[in-house]
């Protein structure tokens, strides 16, 4: 059994009432770690920490080119242990191994980019139309960052947070999730190596109540970058009523695949089968709702069938394995409650809609694909997050798009046509943050990612994260010899 700590203010330490939780491997359903949860005290401490840290001390006074240089030290860091928190990382979430050990590797990629953003941060200088002034802006850190994090992709999803809020000079407070905050409770030691200085970065765990209320309402915190849920995202609004922190939200999403019948079928079959049954459909851009023009539905959807009776399934450190478990035991039963649901509004189980055999511990559930009549079905309306793919056809383009934008989410969508004009109307046409064409689930450090409607706003990544962290401070300098004119006197 692991026993992490909480790490604040350059220190490990335990919650100040010494509780505990036990966190599960769901290959499993057995307890293998146990993680402090964090009480109010805590989260104060910590805040505090990050406030001292941001104002006082090496980090205040520190270079941006420094900056820069701790997290390449971080990037590297990670880059040695990859293969480490891989493995942590799978145990504790249930993903493939072979994902999350590469998907580590390349998130130090994001705390290079934002190294060498660290010292290009740059103002302007203002052609102002009053005489005698020079005008410029300056950006500045915001202040203390709130960044709440959930288990699936929480090496990734850390990086897009912190890499930006660190290299614009910021201090962090990271919250871990209380389902799989092991990955993440390991960084920490690195964040220790790399030599940041104390405060600077702190990462807690714990539930909601207390510790995600306190976390994101207190008076200290300037910004809150939360990635979750839609119900959690607006207890975290609430929240910020109380200290008007400047939020974004990545949150979850019902992205669709558009197929069209010019469309080359390998590279769209791979992309609906990465869409939807890449890391066990646990993914905010899962491309859970698959449409395909009425000319090639049938011989796709039983292609789509063949390739997903063809996925092994099991433990996740195997490297044979192509799909695990499920994260939680409520996801499972969630998942199997609307696919019945589905089922009694007419909606057709091509394959899977069980439990698989020969897996009785842990939570693994069959790659799924529902024919599904109408856009009212349950399983094309909620996010599941599971392996489950609902397929609709849809006939004329302008029948398709209608199909897609269908939806309160509006994240990610993926379009498969061999006509570039066709691309081109049908990206700027659906309603999404992120849209691919003739690819699915691509990710760089260099491309902004976020969602509209019920999946959320701001975006991570890219040179648009550095600006939601930072903000525009405007100098006025009065140039002239002569004093400052009498306001009461008009010219």
């Amino acid at each position: 059994m692991n026993n992490y700590q909480l790490y604040i203010d350059g220190g490990f330490c335990e919650a100040s009432d010494g509780n505990r939780f036990e966190t599960l491997n769901p290959s499993t359903g057995d307890p293998w770690a146990t993680a402090p949860a964090a009480t109010e005290t805590d989260v104060n401490r910590a805040v505090e920490a990050a406030h001292r840290s941001l104002h006082q001390g090496p980090w205040a006074e520190m270079t941006a080119t420094r900056r820069g240089q701790l997290l390449y030290r971080l990037a590297d860091l990670i880059d040695r242990d990859a293969e480490h928190l891989g493995n942590i990382e799978t145990t504790d979430s249930g993903k493939l191994a072979v994902e999350t050990r590469s998907q580590t590797a390349y998130v130090a990629d994001y705390y290079r980019y934002y190294g060498g953003f660290a010292d290009k941060i740059e103002g302007a200088t203002l052609p102002i139309d009053k005489p005698n002034m020079h005008v410029f802006t300056t950006r500045e850190p915001i202040g203390v960052v709130a960044a709440v994090v959930p288990w699936n992709a929480e090496m990734f999803l850390t990086a897009t947070k912190v890499g930006p809020a660190l290299a614009a000079g910021n201090t962090v407070v990271i919250k871990a999730s209380e389902q799989a905050p092991a990955a993440l409770l390991e960084m920490a030691k690195l964040v220790d190596e790399a030599g940041f200085p104390p405060g600077v970065v702190n990462i807690i765990t714990g539930f909601g109540e207390p510790c995600g209320r306190v976390l994101t309402s207190h008076r200290l915190v300037s910004r809150v970058a939360f990635t979750g849920g839609i119900d959690a995202a607006r207890k975290v609004v609430e929240n910020t009523a109380k200290n008007f922190a400047h939020v974004s939200l990545e949150l979850g999403g019902k992205s669709p695949i558009l197929v069209f019948d010019d469309a080359d079928i390998e590279g769209a079959i791979n992309g609906a089968i990465a869409g939807n049954f890449g890391a066990t459909g646990q993914s905010c851009v899962a491309g859970s709702r698959v449409m395909v023009q009425s000319a090639i539905y049938d011989d796709f959807v039983s292609t789509l069938v063949d390739r997903a009776e063809q996925i092994r399934i099991g433990d996740p450190l195997d490297p044979n394995t192509q799909m695990g478990p499920l994260a939680t035991v409520a996801q499972r039963d969630h998942i199997e409650a609307v696919v019945a649901e589905s089922k009694s509004q007419g909606a057709v189980i091509h394959t899977g809609g069980e439990r698989p055999a020969g897996l009785d511990s842990g939570w693994y559930y069959k790659p799924t694909i529902l024919g599904c009549q109408n856009n009212e079905t349950r399983s094309v309306q909620v996010e599941l997050f599971g392996p489950v793919m609902s397929v609709l056809r849809f006939d004329s383009e302008d029948d398709g798009v209608a199909l897609a934008n269908d939806t309160t989410f509006g994240l990610g969508a993926g379009v498969f046509t061999s006509n570039v004009a066709r691309a081109h109307r049908v990206a700027k046409a659906v309603r999404s943050g992120i849209v691919w064409v003739n690819t699915y689930r691509v990710i760089s450090p260099m491309a902004p990612f976020g969602g509209f409607g019920d999946s959320g706003y701001g975006r991570e990544a890219g040179i648009d994260a550095i600006r939601e962290y930072t903000r525009t401070k405007t100098v006025w300098i009065n140039t002239s010899n002569e004093p400052m004119a009498n306001p009461f006197v008009m010219r």
